[in-house]
């Protein structure tokens, strides 16, 4: 990749420029893009991987309480006003703006609506985890690409190239092979018809998980109208706040709150663990979706669940290693066949990118020849 030098034009051109190209941070510089985008992806990745693994082991270790694995998913949200505090307040950057604020009611509403969704689509995340192995679940999750893709174009008229129906296609068949496979690694104690349970609820909660995708993305560009990272953390720390206390009220209207002190005690590796458990995999959720979040800002829904996507090159290498899960003939060909899809996507990105760094260049070079 080429560097830029000081004086240059940043990495994108604007939306209205070319039609159906992202258009977030259009001040920075390609180098300035290339590392915020960098360090977003490992925080993804990494945060995801980290926070599926605790989770499968908190089951594995004896906790069994599906409204604490899902509370602790947004529980950690607070850390997040660290970032916020250092950064500044978005209302200074959107001073000169020509659009005007959105309403405190309107955005309670947007934070509230976006809360209980991420509420929900935990649990079915939880129940996901409770009767899969940590390497058949993350394979399931990558079909939430797919879904993104159909939710994209609706919603934030993405384009629907063949390239990305190609990518819809693949991960529909990894999923499919996962769905048809008879010789499923359930954990321990689980049934066949509690397999199915599982499977059902994971691809449910990546539909609606790619629902929320784009919802934030159009959120961020119809209704706020703010594009600073600031507005990105805000988003995230009051939605979790919702998602927090519905998960609370859940926990307690299910009675699973008087299970709690007895499931600490009788926790495989003590309470310490039971603990250090519980906090690793709220501080890892949260990691993770900070780079969901600034994915979306920085790129676009559909690129920020490529990426997420990714886990499934990493959590069913790293399940293999940490729980011995058994990587079959059928789970390997199915992981095969989403990175066939992921390639598809991100070989669609590069055109993209082409597309974009051309019309650049034309702009600068003061000519109006349409782009192929």
């Amino acid at each position: 990749m080429s560097s830029m030098s000081d004086n240059q034009e940043p990495i994108l051109v604007k939306e209205e420029s070319v039609e159906g190209i992202p258009s977030p941070l259009l001040k920075l510089k390609s180098w300035q893009w290339w590392v915020l985008v960098s360090i977003n992806i490992f925080f993804l990745i990494g945060g995801q991987a980290a926070s599926v693994l605790l989770g499968r082991f908190y089951y594995d270790e004896g906790g069994n309480s599906k409204w604490m694995a899902t509370l602790v998913q947004t529980a950690a949200f607070p850390i997040l006003y660290i970032p916020l505090l250092l950064l500044p307040s978005s209302s200074s950057t959107d001073s000169d703006s020509s659009e005007p604020p959105c309403s405190l009611k309107t955005i309670v509403l947007i934070y509230v609506l976006l809360g209980v969704i991420i509420a929900g689509d935990n649990m079915l995340y939880s129940v996901g985890l409770l009767y899969l192995s940590a390497s058949t679940y993350s394979l399931i999750c990558a079909t939430q690409l797919a879904f993104n893709a159909v939710f994209s174009y609706f919603i934030n008229a993405q384009k629907f190239t063949a390239l990305i129906l190609n990518s819809v296609v693949l991960l529909s068949f990894s999923a499919a092979l996962i769905a048809l496979n008879d010789d499923a690694d359930a954990p321990s104690g689980v049934s066949s018809s509690k397999y199915i349970v599982g499977f059902v609820c994971t691809l449910a909660a990546s539909a609606l998980y790619s629902l929320l995708l784009s919802l934030m993305q159009f959120s961020f560009e119809k209704i706020l109208k703010r594009e600073t990272f600031s507005v990105v953390l805000e988003m995230q720390i009051y939605t979790s706040l919702v998602a927090t206390c519905v998960s609370v009220i859940g926990l307690f209207a299910s009675g699973e709150w008087r299970t709690l002190h007895g499931e600490m005690k009788g926790y495989h590796h003590g309470e310490a663990s039971y603990v250090l458990t519980l906090v690793g995999t709220a501080v890892t959720w949260q990691v993770c979706s900070v780079g969901v979040v600034g994915l979306i800002f920085l790129v676009s829904s559909l690129f920020s669940n490529v990426i997420s996507t990714l886990s499934l090159a990493v959590t069913p290498l790293a399940a293999l290693v940490v729980f011995r899960d058994k990587m079959s003939g059928v789970k390997i060909m199915s992981m095969l066949i989403a990175l066939w899809g992921f390639a598809s996507y991100v070989y669609q990105n590069y055109l993209d990118d082409l597309k974009v760094r051309r019309a650049r260049k034309l702009a600068q070079a003061g000519r109006t020849d349409p782009l192929c």
